[in-house]
């Protein structure tokens, strides 16, 4: 996949950065695999970014800019049902749909990143975030016909950062995403979504200094999807992030994925 990022950044008032910007190239490189876990369907699924980013603004009143390029940090992902239909292959799954035409499912799912990212200790902007993020989801999806309905919540737990920017160590709190979609499928494989979600917490702690960064973030995302061939397909994805707190970021990302199944 490749995506655009176009962002304002709202920076913490102490570190004397105005007027924010930075774009961002992502090309992601993803691996998943579907099984059978004592017959529900199971996966497990590797991503990898390959970063290239910009930040530009004020710094003290005068232009500053610095560039970046390398690895993000990796994520690993395992996910389960552990309610609705059983695990299927290919036309049993399809059969299954027809004879089912309204179903629900429900799930749950760990993700974990990995600090393997570029990560500079005498640098404040970095691609990689050098700590792990660990991620429990909770997530149902019901289907109605050509109409799927998906409600999903997270966590994510932060561990410290005790190489943060001049030796600092960088503590932070919680952040609680709940996200939903609607989804609806076409004639021939043709897919698309309307997302919204929000996520809120995630306050900071410098050398044990409470910052006043809390999170509180609304999403919006529309995206499309169609087959190529048998075993392939395409997705356009476009997705806005709007800010609530003085501290954070409002983006505009596009993105465009290429999936091939084996």
């Amino acid at each position: 996949a490749y995506a655009n990022t176009q962002a304002d950044i709202f920076f913490d008032p102490v570190l004397r950065i105005e007027n924010g910007t930075v774009s961002m190239h992502t090309i992601l490189t993803s691996y998943l695999r579907s099984f059978n876990l004592m017959g529900k369907t199971a996966r497990f699924d590797v991503r990898l970014p390959l970063q290239m980013a910009k930040w530009e603004g004020l710094l003290d009143g005068a232009p500053a800019m610095v560039e970046r390029e390398g690895i993000g940090d990796p994520r690993l992902r395992f996910s389960v049902n552990i309610f609705g239909a059983p695990a299927l292959k290919g036309r049993e799954y399809r059969d299954y749909r027809v004879a089912n035409p309204t179903n629900t499912s429900a799930g749950v799912a760990l993700a974990v990143t990995l600090p393997l990212g570029q990560y500079k200790k005498d640098k404040l902007l970095n691609l990689g975030g050098n700590r792990f993020v660990i991620r429990p989801q909770a997530g149902i999806v019901h289907t109605r016909g050509h109409w799927s309905y998906e409600l999903t919540g997270s966590v994510l737990f932060f561990t410290d950062n005790n190489a943060f920017f001049n030796s600092n160590k960088r503590e932070q709190q919680p952040l609680y995403v709940v996200q939903g979609h609607v989804v609806r499928t076409f004639d021939r494989g043709i897919w698309g979504s309307l997302s919204a979600g929000y996520d809120w917490g995630g306050q900071s702690r410098v050398n044990g200094e409470q910052k006043d960064d809390q999170r509180s973030d609304y999403l919006y995302a529309l995206s499309v999807g169609m087959p190529v061939s048998k075993t392939s397909s395409i997705k356009v994805a476009y997705v806005r992030a709007s800010t609530r707190a003085e501290v954070g970021s409002e983006s505009d990302n596009i993105a465009v994925a290429y999936s091939r199944r084996f």
